[in-house]
């Protein structure tokens, strides 16, 4: 009965069945939430984990029929591997070699050459999960002055049981597209300590509508100007035909309305996540927070001029995750940068095999390499300072919004694309501006500063 209504619904919304599946999952977290606060927050921890588990199992199936087996493996041998291996580097190691070649093998054997939501899509969010649960537990036998103040935060004293690793696997408000968050996170919500009210269910009803009405204006943003912008259009002969000036503007406008099938997803699962209690975070300057799960700022994604504030503000959680399990981690490289470009190698990886993912990594790296030797420059120069403090600055900040949203719009082309003869076709018709744009930049900005800048005025780069 199910199959033909979402047949149908797939068809008068003009997207995959897929696609609805995963938002119709996504949305009903908010009612899993509402059973959880109403008839099991009182109840014991095993009744607790056993509702996520069944729930998260439930929107497998749903989304992914009998593929849900390859969760539940790796789930079950994370766990052996944590009881069998104790707190050893044998231990971190092995969990995270067996998840990422199991992640890897997936792809291989599932990829095509178009973005499809298949087991995988959850499966590299468990990835995450299972391997910085095996990091935290390592963590949790060191002494806390060894730690970070994360990583202290995050290490686990014991060894977790079968159903909390279950629990925090299937867990209905991360399962699908994330957000990432710790065990040790997870057992305090399971322990009712997550709640501005001790004893009761939070009063966090308000602050997850809100977020959930904001995903649902991103989604609806997304559902009414992406079909002007498809992905398929950037390979036609009438998009090659079209005036250079046209190309880079549709680049920019595709960049930009795609992203907000991402967030949309991640701002209604951190609704979800608010709801049931996850998103507390404390209390800072006497107001509760509820952004513990939070993986945009969808304010400075949409206001920020740089690159950089681009970055910081989407795929918050995930980007966390990445400097507390492999940048820190990295510290005896002894060099900021080369832990960098490790940090997002091993992204690059996670994401998939496609070609597409290694240049937009390699772009995104080489992009903000430039923009900070442009910050330098504006610096230290006292005619740019005042030039960006002064009346002009609105102008000026319209002219950063182009170039940024038009040079974010471009390394994403090989990220939406994948395959090397489709990016190939899109850049060429564009004559690799990007990639000659930041070339020349990177090559002018420290002769200027130079130029411009007389030495004494200078701020000395701080050594790796």
């Amino acid at each position: 009965m199910a199959a033909p209504l979402l047949e149908k619904l797939s068809e008068s919304l003009g997207s995959p069945e897929p696609a609805i599946r995963l938002i119709l999952s996504v949305l009903v977290g908010y009612p899993f939430a509402l059973v959880y606060r109403w008839f099991l927050f009182y109840q014991p921890a095993t009744v607790v984990h056993l509702f996520h588990i069944c729930s998260g199992l439930a929107l497998a199936a749903f989304n992914f029929g009998s593929q849900l087996y390859h969760s539940a493996v790796c789930v079950f041998v994370q766990f052996l591997m944590l009881r069998l291996m104790g707190r050893t580097v044998t231990g971190v190691l092995s969990s995270f070699t067996f998840q990422m070649l199991y992640l890897l093998a997936g792809y291989y054997y599932t990829a095509t050459e178009e973005y499809d939501i298949k087991w995988t899509m959850p499966h590299c969010v468990l990835t995450l999960k299972l391997i910085g649960l095996a990091f935290d537990f390592y963590d949790g036998g060191k002494e806390p002055s060894q730690l970070s103040a994360d990583q202290a935060k995050a290490a686990l004293p014991s060894v977790p049981t079968l159903l909390e690793v279950f629990g925090f696997s299937y867990f209905y408000g991360g399962f699908l597209v994330g957000p990432q968050f710790t065990m040790r996170n997870y057992q305090k919500l399971v322990s009712r300590e997550l709640t501005d009210c001790p004893g009761k269910p939070p009063n966090s009803v308000v602050p997850a509508l809100k977020r959930f009405a904001l995903g649902f204006l991103c989604l609806a943003m997304y559902a009414i100007f992406s079909p002007s912008f498809p992905d398929t259009y950037l390979l036609t002969d009438e998009y090659e035909a079209q005036p250079f000036w046209y190309r880079c503007v549709f680049i920019l406008l595709w960049g930009k309305f795609m992203l907000y099938k991402y967030v949309s997803c991640w701002v209604i699962a951190e609704g979800v996540c608010i709801l049931a209690g996850l998103g507390y975070n404390g209390v800072v300057n006497g107001k509760h927070q509820w952004d513990a799960c939070a993986n945009m700022k969808v304010w400075l994604f949409e206001t920020t001029p740089l690159f950089g504030g681009t970055i910081a503000s989407f795929n918050i959680n995930t980007n966390a995750w990445a400097a507390r399990h492999v940048f820190k981690r990295l510290k005896f490289l002894g060099n900021k940068t080369l832990s960098h470009v490790a940090t997002l190698l091993f992204l690059t990886i996670w994401h998939g095999l496609h070609s597409g993912y290694i240049l937009c990594f390699s772009m995104e790296f080489f992009i903000i390499t430039v923009e900070r030797q442009a910050q330098a420059l504006v610096l230290d120069s006292p005619l740019l300072t005042s030039l960006a403090n002064s009346h002009f600055y609105p102008f000026v900040y319209i002219v950063q919004q182009f170039i940024h949203w038009l040079f974010m719009g471009y390394p994403l082309v090989p990220f939406c694309l994948f395959t090397y003869d489709k990016w190939l076709k899109v850049y060429s018709s564009v004559y690799f501006c990007g990639h000659l744009f930041f070339l020349v930049a990177y090559l002018i900005l420290p002769f200027l500063r130079i130029t411009l800048v007389p030495k004494k005025d200078r701020r000395e780069k701080k050594q790796d």
